[in-house]
């Protein structure tokens, strides 16, 4: 495969771009990163992801774009009538949607995620999705299995001291970190 001569990267935080940066640029790939996470809440979690991601792009020397979307009203009309499928039927689209408009319109040939590092993800989905629009606008969308680095990543990340957020970025995926804990103390009768 030709190295594409611009490849817009979507980014979710900092840590997550830690591999996927570095295994790009291992490939003589230089991605631009891209955030636009209006699923991410509260938004001091969003303030912070995005603030770190920042301070990280800048010490790498890599370009990052950032356009900013507190969506919160919008997620949640979004997402209130299905939220187990909110990852492929909102948060996935949204964002790459928005990244390969993003894209088209500023002379990108390329796109990829930093969404495809982690293994908590719907990996199959998001492939899916991103595969869709890279077909509709008719811009390549470089896919890698990412989450082969995934620990790598992490580790780097923790030694750089970057922030290391706890959960995936929405608020029911924050319940979800919890969900074990809640059920025990409701067993337990803490919760009464």
């Amino acid at each position: 495969m030709k190295n594409p001569k611009k490849v817009l990267m979507h980014t979710c935080c900092a840590p997550c771009s830690v591999y996927c940066i570095d295994s790009l640029r291992n490939e003589n790939i230089e991605p631009t990163l891209f955030w636009f996470n209006p699923n991410i809440h509260p938004y001091i979690e969003y303030k912070t992801r995005r603030d770190c991601l920042k301070e990280y792009a800048k010490s790498i020397s890599v370009n990052a774009i950032f356009k900013e979307n507190y969506g919160l009203d919008e997620f949640c009309k979004n997402v209130v009538s299905d939220i187990p499928n909110r990852c492929a039927n909102y948060c996935y689209r949204v964002r790459i949607g928005e990244t390969v408009r993003y894209a088209v319109e500023n002379g990108y040939n390329a796109f990829t995620t930093t969404l495809l590092v982690s293994p908590y993800q719907k990996h199959e989905e998001l492939k899916a999705v991103c595969e869709e629009f890279a077909e509709l606008a008719g811009i390549e969308f470089i896919y890698r299995d990412f989450r082969i680095g995934f620990r790598e990543g992490q580790t780097k990340a923790r030694e750089l001291g970057l922030y290391m957020q706890k959960y995936c970025g929405c608020i029911f995926s924050e319940e979800d970190r919890y969900r074990k804990q809640i059920e025990r103390d409701l067993v337990s009768g803490q919760n009464q």
